[in-house]
């Protein structure tokens, strides 16, 4: 998938209608249960020695089970890459509040999964993180009709301890809904979850 800087200097993936946003979403998760998938939480065991991005990728294949929030919340990693990650909701009555706008939480969810995973594939084998600080601003609603968004997220600073990333929600017609910052603090594993 190829990537673009939209207007705001902001980098996203290369513009396309909401129904091969839609498609590449069910393929994603159809990708994941074709190579055995499923919603689940990942043992210990089957993480030790991989680094976050190969943890994230077998996600991505199946090898690994994807967040059940992901059902919840109809979420999906789209994309992952050093430092950078693409996550896909498309809002539902679910997940609207009582006057029928998206909730400002799915919003957040969906900036703090692609926060996380551009975090994640940064780090080796051994360590993990957490996430400390999550700034979220919302910049316009989204209702069931809206169509899937995308939250695209990239790493801006890596040090050893402190990860700062960024991200932004954008619809398939390259507008923004909201954007996000993170600092998470990055940590050695204890030797028995390695």
């Amino acid at each position: 998938m190829n990537t673009q800087t939209n207007p705001l200097g902001f980098q996203m993936t290369e513009r396309q209608s909401s129904e091969e946003w839609i498609l590449q979403q069910a393929r994603a998760r159809q990708r994941a249960q074709d190579g055995g998938g499923q919603a689940g939480i990942a043992p210990l065991a089957k993480l030790a020695g991989k680094s976050g991005l190969q943890v994230l990728e077998a996600m991505m294949s199946g090898e690994l089970p994807y967040p059940p929030m992901n059902e919840t919340l109809g979420l999906d990693l789209i994309e992952i890459g050093d430092g950078h990650a693409v996550f896909q909701g498309i809002p539902s009555r679910a997940h609207c509040n009582p006057m029928g706008t998206v909730h400002g939480g799915w919003y957040s969810t969906l900036l703090d999964s692609a926060l996380g995973c551009a975090v994640q594939s940064k780090l080796p084998a051994g360590r993990a993180y957490t996430t400390a600080e999550l700034s979220v601003k919302l910049v316009r609603s989204a209702s069931e009709k809206t169509g899937p968004l995308r939250a695209t997220a990239h790493v801006v600073h890596h040090g050893k301890q402190l990860i700062t990333a960024e991200a932004k929600v954008f619809d398939a017609e390259g507008r923004l809904y909201a954007h996000a910052t993170t600092t998470c603090l990055a940590f050695e594993l204890a030797p028995a979850m390695r």
